[in-house]
């Protein structure tokens, strides 16, 4: 996977509590650990994201936590295209950092062409 800042790390654990979860499951399906689980929870509870039930004795989403997952699923998909083009971005300008050392040749100037347009 790869760094997860704290919205992914929140999204995940609202991901989880979705059809309702207790505090281990949460945990081990976020992929957390006991500190970070403890200091996420307590700030998704406090933003009331999520909801302790004391029947069923787990966390559920909540309304405000389902608008949550829905802004952040637009974001997630905007942070790749913005990435990937940043990523692209960055092929033409090692292309032409390149080109002006006079290390270009025909097959390397190819060679990132076929990433940009990968």
């Amino acid at each position: 996977m790869g760094y997860r800042n704290k919205l992914d790390i929140i999204a995940d654990m609202l991901h989880v509590t979705s059809n309702g979860a207790k505090k281990t499951q949460i945990m081990y399906r976020a992929n957390l650990n006991y500190g970070l689980l403890t200091k996420r929870l307590d700030e998704v509870k406090k933003a009331c994201l999520i909801s302790f039930e004391r029947k069923g004795r787990c966390y559920i989403l909540t309304s405000k936590g389902k608008q949550f997952l829905e802004l952040y699923k637009q974001y997630a998909m905007s942070t790749k295209h913005v990435e990937k083009h940043i990523n692209d971005v960055n092929v033409k300008k090692k292309m032409l950092e390149s080109m002006c050392a006079g290390r270009s040749t025909r097959r390397n100037r190819d060679e990132v062409l076929a990433r940009v347009h990968q």
